[in-house]
């Protein structure tokens, strides 16, 4: 892949939590023959050049400014010609950052579309592929738009890194159908969703409405794509800084997904059964991205929540701790990246006066218990987005 993007003239869009980092590492080098630049983010970066064209945009729900940026995105990759490269610089959030609905449902449709499947509990595989369905960016009509070489280099914040669910997918073929798009909105919101989106989704079935391009179609025969960061490398990077801090370490391989709240128990079993004999103190990590089934008003997050409904149980473990954070930065409505609980959180809980918390899960308010303790995790923007990180320290 080397080869291609260094002998050609390259056009780049990069777009997600991380392209305003992505869009100043990719154009620093020296060698690669940039004609135009575009990055798509939440926040932009002190290095990013003046060259690069900035567009600020919209998470975790689109709005005006990812209209315009998916447009934007489109109408570089239509300029690109056939001995031209499109890059696309891939991060997570790049779903709701360049959004481009179809032509019969406005963004208003999609945005509520988006939010009653995530207050349904959907996943990011459920999510990504009606947003596929609903877009002219995503699912791979980014790529297929341009007659040049389409190259992906993406981080993935997606379990699994499946390049078609990562931003959904704009430079890869789909390989998903309007039938499983159909499928997901009925399972999650059903009937709560508008009628002119149920009805584009039945003429898609209907085949009244061309597809995706699938794989082997022939607009995407020059599309290339590679994941080059995952939450691999940040448990990796975890379980480093963790020994140079004199813990013994174990890496939980398998991805930590479901809803949170009811996931975090076995977690909990399972870390402790791995480091039950291990030299202490003792450090287990693991990743992924659970969901969060939205019944109340609250404020709160998925990693919030994921250490909340552990906090009763912590009170047994002595001398330990548990933090779960988002590697963005920002968990759900709360603003922060996670929170703590530990052997002494319920008698803190207690002294502050607060309810028992199934009362905060019942309203998805996590925030409430912990910012009276001080266990929120305030980290800011990271540049980067690789799901979901989960540690138990045992001392």
């Amino acid at each position: 892949m080397s080869e291609i993007v260094t002998g050609r003239p390259l056009h780049v869009v990069a777009v997600g939590k991380a392209a305003a980092a992505m869009a100043a590492a990719f154009t620093s080098v020296s060698h690669l023959a940039i004609r135009q630049a575009i990055a798509i983010g939440t926040h932009t970066h002190a290095s990013l050049p003046a060259s690069v064209e900035w567009i600020e945009s919209s998470h975790p729900y689109p709005d005006k400014r990812s209209e315009a940026a998916g447009n934007r995105a489109l109408a570089m990759a239509e300029s690109v010609h056939s001995g031209e490269s499109l890059v696309i610089l891939l991060s997570g959030g790049a779903s709701a950052l360049m959004a481009a609905p179809i032509d019969g449902i406005s963004l208003a449709d999609k945005i509520e579309t988006t939010k009653v499947m995530m207050q349904s509990g959907a996943d990011i595989h459920a999510l990504n592929t009606v947003r596929r369905h609903l877009s002219k960016v995503k699912g791979g009509r980014l790529a297929a738009a341009c007659v040049g070489t389409a190259i992906t280099l993406a981080i993935s914040d997606v379990v699994g890194d499946d390049l078609h669910a990562i931003g959904s997918g704009p430079g890869v073929p789909d390989d998903s159908t309007w039938s499983d798009a159909a499928a997901a909105i009925e399972r999650f919101g059903g009937k709560a969703h508008a009628d002119r989106v149920r009805t584009i989704f039945a003429d898609g079935v209907a085949g009244r409405l061309p597809d995706t391009p699938k794989p082997g179609h022939e607009s995407l025969a020059r599309a290339r794509a590679s994941v080059i960061g995952s939450r691999v490398e940040a448990m990796e990077g975890a379980r480093i800084a963790a020994a140079t801090l004199g813990y013994h370490t174990v890496i939980m391989p398998d991805a930590i997904v479901g809803e949170a709240k009811l996931v975090a128990r076995a977690w909990l079993d399972r870390a402790r059964d791995l480091v039950a004999n291990a030299p202490r103190p003792a450090c287990v990590i693991s990743s992924g991205e659970t969901t969060v089934r939205v019944t109340g008003t609250g404020t709160g997050g998925r990693n919030l929540e994921f250490v909340l409904a552990l906090a009763e149980h912590m009170a047994g473990v002595p001398r330990a701790a548990v933090a779960s954070i988002g590697t963005d930065g920002i968990d759900g409505s709360s603003g922060v990246a996670g929170g703590i609980v530990d052997t002494t959180t319920m008698i803190r809980a207690g002294v502050a006066g607060l309810l028992p918390p199934s009362h905060y899960l019942t309203a998805n308010d996590s925030f409430a218990f912990f910012a009276p303790l001080d266990d929120l995790v305030r980290l800011g923007r990271t540049d980067t987005n690789v799901g979901d990180l989960q540690v138990l320290l045992i001392d």
